[in-house]
């Protein structure tokens, strides 16, 4: 039984630093409308303050698989061009985990009168812990096992800073949420790499009932394959969005929001694995909760890019 226990946790360990090379930040399905959790500069875009919280499960069958929640708000501040917003990060990943913590402020300068054409920069301030599970920390069996006695626990301060520019109907941006790398030595310590990510979309009213809107983002990280994700939604009536996406190399996916009440939305995507992976795991599954307070009032006269 612990011979089987051994080998299990070895692989855990192994499957762990795999993933975490590959995947050295969480990455979400309904990035549209979670930008502050990749781009300060996005802080206070909206004006009015949203808050968001999100689930995601991915990999589902695959045991110690990745599972992440966020907890992210944003807003302007009033009588001025500043933004400021909140994340956090909690990320799991068999015995393994982070936490993620970052204050966000932007400062926005208008192009011209009705406010179609801004841009925004802005910076990011946080820390990240790392930790592994007390059962396997206790357990007298790896009390001499060398990943364990070379852990880095210490908490490892970050920066980082974007820019956010919309137009009448489209907008784009450019990131790094974490500039600092936090690399050891030692391949079984805690690694943190700078991470970059580029992002944009287009919105189209088709008519009165219909808005249809694809987007795209890019997520690039030294000493791992650059991942490419690509959505197409559709926006019905103001009160369902349906769409698609597809993650080069990786996975298809279905993504619906839906209006509850004035101010509520609820997500939901599945993410079809076309990777190895995919004959181990049924999919991945990502929950979202948006909710939008009417607070500050708009000063903004421009198109809502529902972003």
């Amino acid at each position: 039984m612990k011979y089987n226990r051994h080998l299990h946790i070895t692989f855990l360990i192994t499957l762990v630093h795999v993933v975490l090379f590959a995947q050295q930040a969480p990455q979400f399905s309904q990035y549209m409308f979670n930008t502050i959790s990749i781009n300060p500069a996005y802080a206070g875009s909206r004006e009015i303050m949203v808050v968001n919280l999100l689930n995601r499960s991915q990999w589902i069958g695959v045991n110690g698989a990745p599972n992440t929640q966020t907890l992210s708000a944003h807003t302007s501040l009033p009588n001025t061009q500043l933004g400021v917003g909140l994340s956090f990060v909690n990320d799991n990943l068999g015995y393994e985990n982070t936490t993620y913590a970052f204050a966000d402020v932007s400062y926005t300068i208008d192009f011209d009168y009705f406010d179609d054409y801004k841009l925004a920069l802005g910076l990011k301030f946080g820390a990240s812990k790392y930790g592994i599970d007390d059962e396997l920390l206790n357990d007298p069996e790896y009390s001499n096992d060398v990943f364990l006695n070379t852990v880095d626990f210490k908490l490892h301060p970050n920066i980082g800073a974007g820019f956010y520019f919309r137009g009448p109907s489209f907008y784009f941006g450019f990131s790094a949420p974490k500039l600092l790398s936090q690399v050891s030595d030692n391949e079984y310590a805690y690694t943190d790499r700078a991470i970059y990510y580029l992002n944009g979309g287009y919105l189209l009213d088709v008519n009165k009932h219909l808005k249809f809107k694809p987007s795209f983002i890019v997520k690039y990280t030294d000493g791992a394959p650059i991942s490419f994700d690509f959505s197409t939604m559709f926006y019905l009536n103001e009160k369902i969005w349906l769409g698609a996406s597809y993650r080069y190399h990786d996975a298809f996916g279905a993504i619906a929001n839906f209006k509850v009440l004035d101010g509520l939305f609820v997500g939901y995507a599945y993410d079809y694995i076309t990777s190895n992976l995919g004959n181990y795991s049924s999919g991945s599954h990502e929950l979202m909760i948006n909710y939008e307070f009417e607070f500050p009032p708009k000063r903004c006269k421009c198109k809502d890019l529902y972003n």
